[in-house]
Parts: structure tokens; C-alpha cells; sequence
């Protein structure tokens, strides 16, 4: 396996194909996430959630008004929502008969290293936004990976490290997170992939979608149309 796809996680409880400690998941709650959606799309949009996981985002975004359809490849993960119907898929895979308001990919997922498994995320999106909806994308800028180092943070009981940070290749970052609640510890290797905002341009071209913009200064919420 490509150094590049490599994703581990080490844990009590299960743990998903992408190196995701379930338990862990489920315990986390939205940080802002689900409001900035909402402000950005109509009110009462169906949406599209690829990559759910436990639905911290969901129940936030059902909460708001919205019909939430949440995928995920992981049962685990999905059987912690509740209010939404979910769909066992990976989001690659996914290929449903219906097309959506919004469709939204949280997390950071679409940076992953694989140029391939990226194109195959944005197609998804793709072929399940509605003529007249959008897709929004959550990514890392570009200056992020400039910025990374060995870092902990503490939030909600919670401890949250990052370490082993090194760089294998231009433009690729390699981390292990670390979580500790009480006596439960977790970790997750994972390597991204930075891509300038000319390079995300490109790849949602490729894909059918044109970048319409982003949500903040920050350039780290994605917003694109069908082309």
C-alpha cells in the first residue's frame, strides 16, 4: 500500500477502514460547524451529508430545520444517528437515484492524499447535487500544511494531541492524532495532501463542479455549483 493511503487507528472500540475510533466519535460535538452551513444554504434544504460518521453535524443540521440524508461506509458510526435516514456506502461508491439541496463533505476528507480517491469524491458530489444546489467542501488551506507542528489542546474533558508530524513528500503531511478521555486512549495516522486553490480549481472542473467561492476569509469551506 502507497504510503500516501495509509490510515491507522489503534483504540478501544471499534474502529472504521479510514482509522476512526467510533466511541471517540460519538462523543464529540459540532463547534460551529452546522451554523455556518446553515447560514450559507436555503432554509429547510435537503442535504446530502457524505462521510457522517456519528452525526455530530447531523443531528445539529436537523435541529436547524434541514432533511439530512448521512452516509458513511462505517455501521458503527451510523448507528449512533438518530432523526436521518443514513445510507451504508463508501463515499466513492455511492450512487443513488435522487439529487440533493446541498451536498456537504465535512472534515477535512477531501483532502486525502490520493489524487484518485479525491477525483472520486468530488464525482459523487457531483452526480447528487440538483442543477440549482451547491456542494460545500471543508478543507485545509494551502498555508496550513506550512504551519503544522506537534501541538495539544484540551476541550470538553477532553485531551487531543498531534504528533509525528513529518513531511514524506513535497506537499504531503503525516500526522498521529492522539485522544485521551479519562482511562480510554486513541490514536489515528493519516497522511493529506495540500492543494492550492488553483490545483482544487482543477479537480472540481474535472468533476462537473465550478468553484463559486468560499464561505470565509479563511479559505477553508469550499462552496461550488454543477458547471
Amino acid at each position: 500500500m502507497p504510503p500516501e493511503r495509509i490510515y491507522q487507528g489503534t483504540g478501544p472500540g471499534p474502529i472504521t477502514p479510514d482509522g476512526c475510533a467510533v466511541d471517540y466519535y460519538a462523543m464529540l460535538t459540532p463547534d460551529g460547524e452546522p451554523e455556518i452551513v446553515h447560514a450559507a444554504i436555503p432554509e429547510g434544504a435537503a442535504i446530502l451529508e457524505l462521510g457522517a460518521g456519528a452525526g455530530r453535524i447531523t443531528h445539529a443540521l436537523l435541529a436547524l430545520g434541514h432533511e439530512v440524508v448521512a452516509v458513511d461506509e462505517s455501521p458503527e458510526m451510523l448507528a449512533h444517528i438518530n432523526g436521518a435516514e443514513t445510507v451504508l456506502s463508501p463515499i466513492q461508491d455511492l450512487s443513488l437515484s435522487r439529487t440533493f439541496d446541498v451536498v456537504l463533505l465535512m472534515s477535512y476528507v477531501i483532502d486525502t492524499a490520493d489524487d484518485d480517491l479525491c477525483r472520486a469524491f468530488l464525482r459523487t458530489c457531483r452526480r447528487h447535487v440538483a442543477p440549482d444546489g451547491c456542494v460545500i467542501l471543508q478543507r485545509q488551506p494551502p498555508e496550513w500544511y506550512d504551519t503544522v507542528e506537534p501541538s495539544e489542546r484540551h476541550r470538553d474533558g477532553r485531551v487531543i494531541r498531534m504528533t509525528d508530524v513529518s513531511r514524506p513528500e513535497p506537499d504531503l503531511l503525516a500526522a498521529t492524532m492522539e485522544y485521551v478521555v479519562g482511562d480510554r486512549r486513541w490514536t489515528h495516522t493519516y497522511v493529506s495532501r495540500r492543494r492550492t486553490d488553483a490545483r482544487f480549481e482543477e479537480l472540481l472542473c474535472e468533476a462537473g463542479l465550478a468553484m463559486e467561492g468560499f464561505l470565509h476569509g479563511d479559505r477553508r469551506w469550499v462552496r461550488a455549483v454543477a458547471a
